[in-house]
């Protein structure tokens, strides 16, 4: 645990452009551009090299038993059924390393437009921390255009606001020449995705470390925990606007109207823009020491991280109790305590929560119900996800930075698809000689085994392979990826068989294009990406234009 230091506030006044202006209020000192304990990564290749694809692939979900039971007694079989949501990691941001930075873990995550921002910090009593810029644009290949170390800080949370950075964390004031208290926030100027570290501004305040950050309009509002504040600063030069102590803030969030902080000590407080407490909901759970804990609005209701007991979901203006949503299911080896709520985020009707070691569970959300789904395969502690379109990103501890694609068909690819029977059936396809079946959906499947006809319309994930037997057609309009990058599986086309492709198809694996088979592709907008290769046999025909992600025909 990182213990609170007796440090008080000290003023400087600008005496040549050399040294660092300071401004000050009863509880919060500023400084403009310090150098303090701040390195930049210049070595092109070691952020490139960040990126990995090992564990790529179609991600299975461990299902929680009570709705896996529920869909059993709905079909009646005993055999196991193509689950729904057929996900796939797309790629991994691999934690900074550097000389005394060896045990960086990812906190948080902030995106906008084509960038994704991450924050690290370590666990223990080191303060060292960093940040990456990462280019989403192609979420399927993204690039880490720009790394900050921080060696002597801990990042805890991250915002993008108008070309600035916005982090939150804490720092040993003891070792820095510039910190007065423990809790930090700093602005950085950030432009095409490269932070420039040569103009960066900073604001302690008291609280052993800051533990969140929120842009609401021209103001800065950070939370600090353990005898810390919430304080509201200036966009532009983060000057202290107005600040008010709390026993042990962990997040803060805004509806557009008030803002809500998460106090430890005694739950939600929601907050005037002077920050006065206009109503509080009290919460007596184990919120934990030191850990990351959030809270955010959702509809009429407010949804906070309980730690053991999950999510807690209440009425945000009568503060009236509606559900726990609970942690779905717990990895054998994870110590029962860190197998904690840490953050939540809805896309649509889906709802992920971030439980720590207990992975990132997914539920389906209605007007009145919420269903637990499972727990999806990813590895690390999740801390915090966000998500935008078809993508989920999670900040994962030592895990880095996951992206997660939810594959779901578009609205016009399920429109053309409608007059299609929905699939509903075994999660082992197989279309026998002689069968023609066409369905629409999205679904998880083992694998495939089509010796007839076969028409799939939407969104699909393979764990296995797909076997396309003698003279049997498949044709895929949407999405079909097929095995893991390190787990890779084959699709095996044989003698007179074709494979008709209209959208995405991606093999971690080999396309194995058999004596006298066919694949086609069909329209101009298909994509191919094989992360194996293509083997060709005999008298075999590729017809159609498609984009080679991979240069692998």
């Amino acid at each position: 645990m990182k213990l609170p230091l007796s440090v008080r506030k000290v003023c400087f006044t600008a005496v040549t452009a050399s040294l660092f202006i300071a401004s000050c209020s009863d509880e919060t000192t500023v400084f403009e551009n310090p150098e303090d304990n701040l390195v930049s990564e210049t070595d092109q290749s070691k952020l490139d090299n960040s990126v990995s694809f090992e564990r790529a692939g179609v991600l299975d979900i461990f299902e929680d038993p009570i709705a896996s039971a529920k869909r059993s007694s709905l079909t009646g079989k005993d055999e196991e059924e193509a689950g729904d949501y057929p996900l796939s990691l797309v790629a991994q941001i691999e934690p900074p390393t550097f000389t005394n930075g060896e045990n960086l873990a990812a906190t948080h995550v902030a995106l906008d437009g084509d960038y994704g921002y991450v924050s690290y910090n370590t666990v223990g009593q080191d303060y060292v921390g960093a940040i990456d810029v990462i280019d989403i644009s192609d979420p399927t290949s993204p690039k880490v255009t720009s790394r900050v170390y921080y060696t002597n800080a801990d990042l805890n949370s991250i915002a993008y606001d108008n070309g600035y950075v916005y982090v939150a964390g804490g720092v040993d004031a003891e070792q820095s020449v510039t910190a007065t208290a423990n809790s930090l926030v700093a602005k950085i100027a950030v432009s095409g995705g490269r932070m420039n570290t040569s103009s960066i501004t900073y604001g302690f305040q008291e609280g052993f470390n800051a533990t969140d950050v929120r842009i609401i309009d021209n103001k800065v509002v950070v939370t600090s925990g353990q005898d810390g504040f919430v304080v509201i600063y200036d966009k532009n030069d983060l000057s202290v606007l107005n600040e008010s102590a709390f026993s042990d803030l962990r997040s803060v969030a805004y509806n557009g109207n008030e803002i809500a902080v998460l106090d430890a000590a005694q739950g939600v407080n929601f907050l005037d823009q002077n920050l006065n407490i206009t109503r509080s909901i009290a919460i007596d759970s184990d919120f934990g020491i030191d850990a990351k804990r959030t809270l955010d609005f959702l509809n009429e209701n407010i949804v906070v991280s309980e730690g053991t007991k999950g999510a807690g979901v209440y009425n945000a203006t009568s503060g009236s109790f509606v559900e726990y949503l609970p942690i779905l299911t717990s990895p054998e080896n994870a110590e029962p305590g860190e197998i904690v709520t840490n953050g939540v985020a809805v896309n649509e009707n889906v709802l992920l929560m971030a439980n720590g070691a207990g992975g990132l569970s997914l539920s389906e959300t209605n007007e009145n119900t919420t269903l637990g789904v499972g727990v999806i395969e990813l590895t690390g502690s999740i801390n915090y996800i966000a998500t935008k379109g078809d993508y989920v990103f999670a900040a994962s501890g030592k895990s880095g930075f996951q992206i997660i694609k939810l594959n779901r068909p578009s609205e016009s690819l399920a429109e053309r698809c409608s007059e299609l029977q929905s699939y509903s059936g075994s999660a082992n396809l197989n279309v026998n000689s002689g069968d023609d079946f066409a369905y629409r959906g999205s679904k998880r499947f083992n694998n495939m085994n089509i010796g007839g006809n076969l028409l799939l319309c939407g969104s699909w994930t393979v764990q296995d392979g797909v076997n396309l037997n003698t003279d049997g057609l498949f044709e895929m309009n949407g999405t079909l990826v097929i095995g893991r990058n390190n787990r890779q599986r084959n699709v095996s086309i044989n003698s007179g068989a074709t494979l008709r492709v209209e959208g995405n198809l991606t093999i971690y694996g080999d396309l194995n294009l058999n004596e006298g088979s066919t694949i086609e592709f069909i329209g101009d907008d298909s994509v191919v990406n094989i992360f194996g290769k293509v083997n060709r046999g005999a008298n075999t025909t590729v017809e159609g234009s498609f984009r080679d992600v991979r240069g692998s025909f």
